[in-house]
Order: structure tokens, then sequence, then C-alpha cells
């Protein structure tokens, strides 16, 4: 990989259009398959951007882990293309938006909408971790709807962090988002693939109320809440939520790791298989979603200043 060719073999199959997202090494472009009019999302990764032999790394693990998987709730890497500035990701276009975005616009939302989208990534999840990858950044923006139906297909996108784990090793790189991130990896200790099901617990917790279990301004707090599993369901927001779906939470949110529900079990789970129906409110989620986009806004911003965009 990173050979450079001399031409843009890219440009020559796809035409780019407008941007669909940026980020500090990389432009996510639409593009359009010159031959047969499919589109795709085409991530395009400044080269000259990856200054540590660790980014280059982890683009070759990505690339290798994207070309390794076939699963329906994983986006598909179709190929890539290497030139001497630019290394290019043709991807699966999900049209559908983030999941969270999508949930804020229905009318209706139930327990058995939220099980059934965790159920997916579990079930994607625990896929990836039977072949000895772990995803290791699980968060809302990394689930994209393939398009705006109601039967959209829910993805797991970027999987920039992700690693391969070998049977004999644990891994012990300190990685993730700060409200998502398992404890074993705030105690700086040896894990394995059970972060992913810490990070999917979080992620069903914000889907059944609308907020996250740990939340502090301050990182050490957050961080020590988080180490401690200290977290509750607060009346009334969790009034309505029923035990067996608290009892799921509670069984993905275990401190230990070897204790903790895996996802290759998820799908046997009582809550799972028969999850109510009854509606939830998304009015907390409404703000708490525009709370998120609204911090990664401001991120963005600062990133662009730090790099002279703006």
């Amino acid at each position: 990989m990173f050979g450079g060719f001399t031409k843009d073999e890219c440009k020559k199959h796809y035409k780019l259009k407008r941007t669909l997202g940026t980020g500090s090494f990389a432009t996510v472009k639409l593009g359009v398959h010159i031959k047969d009019g499919t589109k795709w999302a085409i991530k395009c990764i400044d080269k000259n951007a990856l200054v540590d032999p660790e980014d280059e790394e982890a683009l070759e693990t990505e690339v290798k882990i994207m070309g390794d998987v076939t699963h329906p709730n994983i986006i598909t890497l179709r190929e890539v293309f290497d030139t001497k500035n630019t290394f290019y990701m043709v991807l699966e276009v999900c049209a559908g938006g983030e999941l969270f975005d999508r949930i804020v616009d229905k009318e209706k939302y139930t327990e058995a909408d939220a099980a059934d989208v965790i159920a997916k990534v579990a079930d994607a999840l625990a896929y990836c971790h039977a072949k000895g990858i772990v995803h290791r950044d699980l968060k809302p923006e990394n689930l994209l709807l393939t398009s705006t139906e109601d039967d959209a297909d829910v993805k797991i996108a970027d999987f920039g962090l992700a690693k391969l784990l070998n049977a004999d090793t644990l891994m012990q790189t300190a990685c993730g988002t700060p409200g998502y991130v398992a404890p074993e990896i705030l105690n700086v200790q040896p894990y394995d693939e059970k972060v992913d099901s810490w990070s999917l617990g979080v992620i069903a917790y914000i889907l059944l109320c609308g907020f996250p279990p740990f939340y502090d301004e301050n990182n050490a707090k957050l961080f020590e809440a988080i180490k401690a599993g200290d977290f509750e369901f607060p009346s009334p927001y969790w009034d309505d939520v029923s035990s067996e779906a608290k009892d799921f939470i509670t069984a993905m949110l275990t401190v230990d790791p070897k204790a903790r529900l895996s996802c290759a079990d998820v799908a046997k789970n009582a809550w799972i298989k028969s999850a109510s129906t009854v509606t939830l409110k998304v009015e907390q989620l409404t703000q708490f979603n525009a709370r998120r986009k609204f911090k990664a806004g401001i991120a963005k911003v600062k990133m662009l200043k730090a790099l002279g965009a703006v």
C-alpha cells in the first residue's frame, strides 16, 4: 500500500460530487461510477496529513479489516485507489444519515424498535469478534442508515480505530470516545472485544431514555463514574421503560468484562427477544442529539482553525 501512482485512477472511474463530510485527515464525497451510474461515498484521505507512522498503520488496518468483512449491517468497501497525494476508499452510501437523527424525526419510536437496532449492531459486532476484529469506537456517529425509509437497515461505519485481536493477546492502547469508552480501557488494563459490548450498552441506554448513562463536562469526573459503573435509571425518564430493558442495560454496563454480556449473547437476551411495543419519548433524545451536533460543530471549527482552513 501507499506505492503512489502517477495518474489519479479514482477519477477515471468515478465523478466526485458534493462533500458529504470532513475529518482531520479525510473528506468524504459523493461519487458516481462513470460506467454503471451507481452512487458511492468516497473517502479521500490526504496522505500528506499522515505524518505519524501509526496513522498510516491504522489506515492499512482499516482497509484490511473492511476488505475482509461482509455483513448486512456493516458498510461495504467496494475498492481502493492509491495515488501520490491521496488514498481513496470507495464505500457504500448510507443515504439515511445518522441513526439518532432519523429517530428524532420519527413520530413514533418503541422499545421494540430500539431492541431491533441493538440486535442488528450486536450481530455485526459478534461477526467481527469471531474474526478477531474489535471496533473500539462504537458511537452514534458511526451508526448510519441505508435510506430514509422506515425499514432502512442500520450499518456500522468507520473502522479507523478497529484492531485485529490475536487469539493469545489482549489490547492495551487507550482509544475511543469519552462517554462510550469501557472502564478497563480507562484503567489502563489489557482488554478484549467486550469493550464493544460496553459501548453498545451506552448507546442502548441513550436510545431508551434520550441521554447518556455517564455524563460530566469534567472528563476526570466522567471517567471516575465510568470506572465505578456509577449509573442510574432516574425517574420520570425510566418510569415507563420495561424491567427487561433495564436488566439488559445492566448486563451490558457491567464493570467486570468477564461478567459483561457479550455481543454474541445479545440475541438470546429476554429483552431483545420480546421487547415492549410501548412508545418511547424522544424529547430528551432530541435535546441530546442537538447538543451532540453542536459540540461536533465546535470541534470541527477548532480543527479547521488549527489547520489554517478558516
